[in-house]
């Protein structure tokens, strides 16, 4: 048995209190802490079966019992709690981003170094069984040799202007997801990434110092061209579509709807609309990837997504944002650690 910090418990840290407390057989969440810790959080995570709850996050990383720490706070405390959890002994779990500064992300990989710690990042999408079955079908040759991959991601709404003026950008917390997907399809890294984007959602979003959609093309190591579609608002739903094109084939996946029934009448042929809402698609993607890092722990293998699998999308998230600047293709060269 894993015993498991969890700091953070906002929505995502539930997610996880909830995954591991009912789907993760191995580990047991002995604390959560969160600065804004309230009396209804505390009594919720006692139901879900929590041992301890506390507003100081250090109480975590001093106590010897716990094994791991899942960090689920905001962005910008990602990085310095990675390194603290490291230098304390504590196997880390690190929802994306590590960090937004290229610098602070080479941080938690010179922490690495001295220590003989688990690390992995939170892209639950690698996850998914529709994204899972797509890799295997291109990882296992069935499509032949990859030339084109497509990933459609839309979000159902668009968030607040305020959100967007720190979460980094449209790049670094939407689109992140799907450089990671590129990257997972692709089984390699980008070498060059060109964007097209605009505010054609809310202008708010613009006024903030954003953009709402965009259409990036990707040259990748393996010599394949990838594309990506964001928007920030589908009315329809959560709008989550990848495609690998290859030699020998093709491979693709639809939207998750609540059922496959197609009603077909006088008025016309319809369907259900995609899930509408991100945890709606990805809880059970959310469980299976912390299964895989607390067995990770338990077997002594390495993690699915490392340090550096955080770093890439970072890379690839910076480079998109001064390819928008500048109007010209960015090698992830350019971008410096």
């Amino acid at each position: 048995m894993v015993n498991v910090g969890i700091i953070g418990a906002g929505r995502i840290g539930r997610v996880h209190v909830e995954s591991i407390c009912t789907q993760v057989g191995n580990a047991k969440v002995k604390t959560l802490a969160d600065p804004f810790m309230t009396e209804d959080t505390a009594a919720w995570a006692k139901e879900m079966g929590v041992e301890n709850t506390t507003k100081e996050y250090k109480d975590i990383l001093n106590d010897p019992q716990i094994d791991a720490v899942l960090i689920c706070s905001s962005t910008d405390t990602h990085s310095p709690i990675s390194v603290e959890a490291i230098e304390a002994g504590k196997h880390v779990f690190c929802e994306k981003p590590i960090d937004h500064d290229v610098q602070k992300i080479q941080e938690v990989v010179d922490a690495l170094k001295k220590s003989n710690v688990k690390y992995q990042v939170g892209f639950n999408r690698r996850f998914d069984h529709n994204f899972e079955a797509v890799r295997d079908a291109v990882a296992a040759g069935k499509i032949g040799e990859t030339q084109i991959i497509k990933v459609t991601s839309r979000d159902p709404e668009p968030p607040s202007a305020e959100y967007v003026k720190v979460s980094g950008g449209m790049f670094l917390d939407m689109t992140i997801h799907d450089f990671d997907m590129v990257r997972f399809l692709a089984g390699c890294d980008a070498e060059e990434v060109y964007v097209e984007a605009a505010v054609l959602v809310d202008p708010a979003i613009g006024e903030a110092g954003d953009v709402d959609t965009a259409v990036i093309t990707l040259k990748m190591k393996n010599g394949a061209i990838a594309v990506i579609d964001n928007s920030r608002k589908a009315v329809y739903g959560y709008d989550q579509r990848a495609e690998v094109f290859g030699s020998k084939g093709m491979v693709a996946t639809a939207n998750d709807s609540a059922s496959q029934a197609v009603i077909s009448n006088a008025d016309g042929v319809t369907g259900e609309k995609p899930l509408y809402f991100f945890l709606e698609r990805y809880m059970a993607a959310y469980a299976k990837e912390v299964k895989c890092f607390i067995d990770a722990i338990e077997k002594d293998t390495d993690t699915p997504l490392g340090v550096m699998d955080g770093l890439e999308p970072v890379l690839m998230g910076l480079a998109a944002k001064k390819s928008l600047e500048e109007h010209r293709p960015v090698k992830i060269s350019e971008i410096t650690v």
